[in-house]
């Protein structure tokens, strides 16, 4: 493999791609979310004082007061009614980025492979390269419909339990109900917007996720020149230490990936057999892959605390080594997937 400066520059863009459009559906959603909580807001605030007012006993109203309280009934009837539009509308938003992120990633990923190639020889290789067939991103789309389908039901219900919830748990009461109902609003407020924090979560796993398939299946389509893929970190202060550890590691073409954490931001890069193995008889220039510990050690103090902190910074000061930084996890009802080892670990391997 050659990566050069043209690999890390695509590679870049397609990670540019396909955050844009998983904004886009964030935008759209938190846009959404804003609208509707405006307009059950005041049915809110309505039930709220009437029930922080109508207690006698300084406790708030029980299960069955609240049942029988019309405005609150109301109120979560809205509530419900909202949550079930937005869930829709969450699954809708987020089919239409997965659809064009899919569709953007072959060409991209055919573009790296050949910048890893000699200038003279891209347009000959340019054409031997096998495009992956339309039925085949469809479905992936579907796939990823069918998961997105799934994780809005999901959404949908744990959120309007978790207003339900709210409502009945309730508050202590204080002197004042108006200070009590605006306390109240807050609180379901919260667990309304505890829904749009799992849609955004949606939003962006599963356009990543989408697209990360869909440039598995262009590299096994042209596993004849594509020898596997290597990772690609952001590096700056916002990376997490798994992430780096995991940085310019060298993966089987058919393996997804990056399988870092939920809204990750890592790219695969796909490699090329060695020039020679294709039946270019010229000699590769080095790799211009970025090396992740190398930049890390070159960063100041203060920034390598707030990427590792102390702990983990400690136990590399003491010998820890690099790659034990990223420790494999299986997550029930999620994808497997690359996170940080816990500071014990590290600490464990230099005692």
């Amino acid at each position: 493999m050659s990566i050069s400066d043209d690999t890390i520059r695509l590679a870049r863009q397609m990670r540019i791609m396909v955050s844009d459009e998983a904004d886009a559906a964030v935008r759209t959603i938190v846009q959404a979310w804003a609208r509707a909580w405006d307009e059950i807001h005041q049915a809110w605030a309505d039930a709220m004082m009437d029930l922080a007012a109508a207690s006698t006993d300084g406790r708030w109203p029980s299960a069955g007061q609240i049942a029988r309280s019309q405005r609150a009934t109301a109120a979560l009837a809205a509530a419900t009614d909202q949550i079930v539009d937005l869930a829709n509308l969450t699954g809708v938003t987020v089919v239409d980025a997965v659809g064009r992120a899919v569709q953007a990633t072959d060409p991209l990923v055919r573009e790296m492979l050949a910048s890893q190639l000699p200038a003279a020889n891209r347009v000959e290789f340019a054409a031997r390269f096998n495009r992956v067939d339309p039925l085949s991103l469809d479905a992936i789309v579907r796939r990823s419909t069918q998961q997105i389908t799934s994780s809005t039901l999901m959404l949908a219900a744990s959120t309007q339990e978790q207003m339900r919830r709210t409502l009945i748990r309730g508050i202590a009461l204080g002197d004042n109900p108006r200070r009590t109902a605006r306390e109240m609003v807050k609180r379901a407020e919260g667990a309304f917007n505890g829904g749009l924090t799992r849609a955004l979560v949606i939003a962006r796993t599963e356009t990543l996720d989408a697209h990360r398939e869909a440039a598995r299946g262009t590299r096994v389509a042209n596993a004849d020149i594509c020898t596997g893929w290597t990772w690609l970190a952001s590096l700056d202060n916002r990376t997490c230490p798994s992430c780096l550890a995991m940085n310019g590691t060298s993966h089987d073409v058919a393996e997804q990936g990056p399988n870092d954490h939920q809204q990750g931001r890592c790219v695969a890069i796909p490699t090329t057999r060695p020039w020679r193995d294709l039946g270019i008889d010229l000699d590769e220039p080095a790799s211009v892959m970025p090396d992740a510990k190398a930049w890390f050690d070159d960063q100041p103090r203060a920034t390598q605390l707030a990427i590792m902190g102390p702990g983990r910074l400690d136990a590399l000061d003491r010998g820890a080594p690099w790659d034990a930084l990223a420790q494999h996890r299986t997550t029930i009802g999620w994808r497997d997937s690359w996170a940080p080892t816990p500071v014990a670990d590290l600490l464990a391997r230099v005692a």
